[in-house]
């Protein structure tokens, strides 16, 4: 069956709504059909290798599957779930970052029988994608491994190491946690950004703005390693307490050694201050050093991606996390679920992550021994420890996951971690953050 590329318009009744470029479309008579939303993958071969996977499963099963790959710039990929769900049409499967399904939740079928026989073939799924996709105990979408990332440090090799930390013995090629990367905690990591800040190399590690997800990620896993939590599984706000305290008095020291411009930054800030060679670290995933690669392959080659610092409370990684979703208006439920779980395994998981040079993480940890991440450069194994890996110590995580989803969700869109700190950078003193914070926080909980 032949795949054609046209464009149409969707009709939106959800206000705001905006029409959808680029649509693939099966135009064969089959027994059935599917219309799907994914995200648009940032690399062209991502969206080719998904279209092959579900050409075959299509041809094999006789639906008629029209696919359509929706981007997320300006939020498209949000408002299209959004009116979907509110106008109880279009696809069938539609695909959500974070809290984006979490929001939708009433309007989607649960897929605890597709997450049932996924996790006894391949293992638990991460943390972060069972609270975010867990409702009520019920599994209510499916973590994709498309576009699912983690956002730990990228730095210069040459320059970490004029600094005093070679990253790449810190961090080797193989299963093995060294005691220079036990030594790497949020002092060492303050040690290094001051030294960079000296070098004229600041850290660029962005504040303030709610469309600077990298930043939020970043702060709230600092926060997590300080064991600060802004508010409790029980509701409660904790700005007050003595962990967000010693997370404060760390961030006032560290807010001196990140770019002037670090309050106005969004999520393209790090990666330009990376590839143009104006920063020695950012917290990303590897689609800083893949643009490299192309615009500035002298700086792709002097970059090593390992885990983040560890802090009083432990060692957490910032994780972005997609998810598959079958709207219950869906009049082919069925089909919807038997395609998911075809594209959720190993086999297809794996082709789609060599595509994209390791770009894609597996939500089963299981499948964490693809060799993409071992082989791929340059240099060699730049992204091995891109993946978490079990002897690094550490644990994903969601910024303001302490809280329950209903409430988190509010503070990071609110990006009132960030702000805290952006706060900290304009002067403010810990009791005037704490404050504003308090005030911000209580809103969230009435």
């Amino acid at each position: 069956m032949k795949t054609t590329r046209i464009t149409r318009r969707h009709a939106m009744l959800a206000a705001g709504a905006a029409a959808l470029p680029l649509v693939h479309i099966r135009t064969a008579g089959a027994a059935g059909k599917l219309a799907v939303g994914f995200w648009d993958h940032w690399v062209p071969d991502g969206n080719a290798i998904m279209q092959k996977q579900v050409d075959a499963w299509s041809s094999q099963n006789k639906v008629d599957v029209q696919v359509d790959f929706i981007t997320g710039n300006g939020n498209k990929l949000l408002m299209t779930g959004v009116a979907e769900a509110q106008a109880k049409t279009g696809h069938d499967i539609m695909t959500f970052l974070n809290w984006d399904m979490y929001n939708v939740a009433a309007s989607l079928a649960p897929v605890d029988d597709v997450m049932g026989r996924l996790i006894a073939k391949y293992g638990p799924s991460s943390s972060t994608a069972e609270y975010l996709a867990k409702v009520k105990g019920h599994w209510m979408a499916v973590p994709t491994s498309s576009g699912d990332q983690t956002k730990p440090p990228c730095a210069r090799i040459s320059l970490m190491k004029k600094y005093g930390f070679d990253v790449q013995a810190m961090y080797p090629v193989k299963p093995e946690m060294t005691q220079g990367a036990k030594d790497w905690t949020y002092d060492a990591f303050l040690k290094a950004a001051e030294a960079a800040h000296k070098d004229g190399m600041t850290f660029a590690l962005g504040l303030g703005s709610g469309t600077n997800t990298d930043g939020i990620d970043q702060v709230g896993a600092m926060f997590r390693a300080f064991g600060a939590a802004l508010i409790d599984s029980e509701g409660a706000v904790q700005v007050k307490s003595d962990a967000v305290h010693q997370v404060l008095e760390y961030a006032q020291k560290l807010v001196k050694f990140i770019p002037d411009d670090a309050v106005s930054f969004d999520d393209a800030s790090n990666n330009r201050a990376l590839i143009s060679g104006k920063s020695a670290l950012i917290f990303n995933p590897p689609s800083a050093w893949a643009v490299a690669k192309r615009d500035a392959p002298q700086i792709a080659a002097d970059c090593w991606t390992f885990s983040a610092p560890s802090g009083p409370k432990g060692r957490y990684v910032p994780t972005a996390t997609f998810f598959w979703g079958i709207y219950n208006f869906s009049q082919n439920q069925g089909a919807a679920k038997e395609l998911i779980e075809y594209l959720m395994q190993r086999e297809q998981v794996e082709a789609r992550a060599n595509v994209v040079d390791g770009y894609d993480l597996p939500t089963f940890s299981s499948m964490n021994d693809f060799k993409i991440w071992e082989t791929v450069g340059p240099p060699t194994g730049t992204v091995y420890n891109y993946p978490i890996r079990p002897w690094h110590d550490a644990k994903p995580n969601i910024t303001a996951s302490e809280a329950s989803p209903d409430i988190a969700v509010q503070v990071y869109q609110r990006a009132v971690h960030t702000n805290m700190l952006a706060r900290l950078k304009n002067g403010q003193t810990i009791p005037q953050v704490v404050a504003w914070a308090q005030d911000e926080l209580e809103g969230f909980t009435r």
